[in-house]
């Protein structure tokens, strides 16, 4: 489910002494120590996954920097992030758009000068290759359309993924991942038409996810729910 691993990222100015870490990723000392070669200002985490957060403790023993999460149960050192928060870090600017929806707690982060169109780390929000899951109950379907809508905006960003390879124009890919979801929805209500309404969540995730790896049949389960209970939400 994390295709090659969980990416971090060193932001900071080609003229900064120092660095901003992005999701400094499991508690592998040969990983943190290589984060730490040189100053890190801060330790930015983009939601509570452990995939991304069990180094993080160790990353700021390793360098005094703080760290800041949307969920206060990860940060040390420092206030949570609050969306639209702009973070002046590393002779850089980091602004915090809150993309809840893969989990409650999902934060982007738009780099706004960071190129000629900018770029955003999308944490599991928008992988480099597939789609991510929504890890129902805490990530609901509702929300990451919300957040997809709220990314689309930022135009042809370069797209700095948690997982998987950096990918072009942060809208196109958001329109695809909308596509995506839709016809995914398209799916469930045609499963639900035929295996009935009582129909359970892993009896359609068999039909809608029938050619699934099954490494990824919980996150398969887990969307599923969340689509269920988004199409409940409608008029």
């Amino acid at each position: 489910m994390s295709l090659e691993g969980t990416n971090s990222y060193l932001i900071g100015a080609e003229d900064s002494a120092g660095a901003v870490v992005v999701d400094p990723g499991p508690l592998d000392e040969q990983h943190l120590q290589a984060l730490a070669a040189g100053p890190v200002e801060l330790i930015l985490i983009t939601h509570r996954h452990a995939d991304h957060t069990a180094g993080a403790a160790r990353l700021h023993e390793l360098t005094g920097a703080p760290v800041r999460a949307a969920d206060p149960e990860h940060c040390i050192g420092d206030r949570p992030l609050q969306d639209g928060e702009v973070l002046s870090a590393a002779g850089t600017e980091i602004r915090v758009v809150a993309t809840p929806g893969h989990t409650s707690d999902s934060v982007c982060f738009h780099l706004p000068f960071d190129g000629p169109a900018g770029s955003v780390l999308t944490g599991d929000t928008i992988l480099g290759r597939g789609t991510t899951m929504l890890d129902h109950p805490d990530g609901r379907l509702g929300d990451y359309l919300a957040s997809l809508d709220r990314l689309e905006p930022l135009g042809p960003a370069t797209v700095l993924p948690a997982h998987g390879p950096v990918l072009p124009a942060l809208d196109a890919v958001v329109r695809a991942y909308r596509a995506h979801r839709l016809e995914r929805l398209s799916q469930v209500r045609s499963a639900i038409a035929g295996l009935g309404p009582d129909a359970e969540v892993r009896q359609i995730a068999d039909v809608v996810y029938a050619d699934a790896d099954p490494s990824v049949r919980r996150a398969a389960e887990s969307s599923v729910a969340a689509q269920l209970e988004y199409l409940r939400t409608l008029p």
